[in-house]
């Protein structure tokens, strides 16, 4: 009769940490939202944080494009590799739990394709190829925007 016991406890135990991986890991913290988006539901701190980490890379996408006007292929380099992924800032982890894997793989794609930016400037200077790069990253920010909204989490 224990052995069964514990037997059962332990499956519920399995299937309990399965279930919060799987939200942690895949699913987050979400719900659909009325304009057709994924809303990402988070605390108003929460919001903010991944609200400026977005504001940087605009602000650093304006600057890089600056650059490649003046066909400063140093500074692009420069620029892109302050938002590429050496300068990650680290999501804290109840943060992280609420996001779905598709948001994080957005988001540390974009990070690397700020890196494939920096790295075309150095490697060849080619000012179209550095802004069609650009282009191909801005398509994650528009598809982001696009599929996903922050929403601010009811009040427990």
């Amino acid at each position: 009769m224990k052995l069964k016991l514990s037997l059962l406890l332990n499956i519920v135990l399995i299937a309990a940490l399965a279930f919060g991986a799987y939200k942690v890991v895949f699913q987050g913290s979400v719900e659909e939202a009325d304009d057709g988006r994924t809303a990402i539901l988070v605390s108003v701190p929460e919001r903010e944080f991944l609200l400026s980490e977005m504001r940087t890379f605009l602000e650093h996408v304006q600057e890089i494009v600056v650059a490649i006007s003046e066909d400063d292929m140093s500074k692009v380099e420069e620029l892109a590799l302050k938002v590429g992924t050496a300068e990650i800032e680290m999501v804290p982890g109840p943060l992280f739990a609420k996001l779905p894997l598709e948001f994080k793989n957005l988001g540390m794609d974009t990070h690397k394709l700020f890196d494939g930016v920096a790295k075309e400037a150095l490697d060849t200077g080619d000012g179209k190829e550095v802004t069609r790069l650009l282009g191909d990253l801005l398509q994650n920010c528009t598809g982001c925007h696009a599929g996903y909204r922050l929403d601010i989490e009811p009040a427990s």
